[in-house]
């Protein structure tokens, strides 16, 4: 599929290895790995793309999981030229490549609060618009003024919240739509109460979740009026291992790599457990890590 590649100012990588590019570190290669240098390279690579094998968009690959056979087609993952966040009056204008953990400290320093809770969640501001994450009580729909998306013909274009169609853990948008850019809303605070909520929720984080260990965060999302970690902690399943991937003791809702897990592993321990719940419970859990 190398032949006719679009001309860019970015960079291209053959038979990139995709384990490097994800928390879990397992998965196997994409045919394409694309780093596009900003937006107008991105457009202009969409448009000239014309082959007909997939095109995936990749932030730091903190909910995602890629199988071992890796991914047929073109990865593009957006980075530096994505990643500027800058004040306009009480917003906070923010590329997708951007850390969610870099715009709430950049809100710290410029004294803006109401993003306190996207310092815990581990990821970028584009696969928080493109699964309305969210933590500690808010998500990202309740900060959201706009964004900037494009398209697979390379069109931009600006959407309201409503034109996105949020949900739990999910928007309606087609997903031929591409976030590049979002504009947040903040409240003028005081410094001094923004570090404090922001360092409660890294402390919360230490200690409740396994953050250094190989995971990719909640494996499920909670179903209506349950816990997810609450109902596979009553199936058993807490400290339960495939080879490799085991269902975390600290969070039972965090699956974890312990060293040499392949990707079948988790995937094989993601199912075992929806089984088990479902047959404890009666309830079907969703992942809400995507599986590539």
């Amino acid at each position: 599929m190398h032949n006719d590649l679009p001309n860019i100012r970015g960079s291209y990588r053959l038979n990139a290895d995709l384990s490097k590019q994800c928390w879990f570190q397992v998965g196997g290669p994409a045919d394409l790995l694309f780093k596009p240098l900003d937006s107008e390279d991105l457009a202009s690579f969409l448009i000239q793309y014309k082959n007909a094998t997939p095109i995936f968009i990749l932030g730091v690959g903190s909910n995602i999981l890629i199988n071992d056979q890796g991914f047929r087609g073109c990865v593009i993952r957006l980075g530096r030229g994505f990643s500027y966040i800058k004040r306009d009056g009480n917003n906070i204008i923010c590329g997708a490549g951007s850390l969610d953990i870099n715009v709430a400290r950049y809100a710290l320093e410029e004294g803006l609060g109401g993003l306190e809770f996207l310092s815990g969640i581990p990821g970028t501001i584009g696969g928080a618009l493109a699964m309305n994450a969210g933590a500690y009580g808010r998500e990202i729909v309740e900060v959201l003024v706009n964004a900037t998306a494009i398209n697979k013909q390379g069109e931009s274009k600006i959407f309201s919240p409503d034109e996105i169609g949020y949900s739990y853990r999910n928007k309606a948008l087609d997903e031929d739509w591409i976030f590049i850019e979002a504009t947040l809303k903040a409240i003028p605070t005081d410094s001094a109460i923004i570090s404090s909520i922001m360092d409660g929720i890294q402390q919360q984080r230490q200690q409740t979740q396994p953050i250094k260990s190989r995971t990719s965060g909640s494996t499920f999302r909670n179903p209506h009026g349950h816990k997810a970690w609450e109902l596979i902690d009553a199936a058993s399943c807490r400290g339960l291992t495939i080879g490799g991937a085991q269902v975390s003791t600290m969070h039972c809702n965090f699956f974890i790599n312990t060293g040499g897990a392949s990707a079948q592993n988790i995937i094989d321990l993601i199912a075992t457990v929806k089984q088990r719940v479902y047959e404890h419970s009666g309830v079907m859990l969703h992942e809400e890590i995507k599986i590539i």
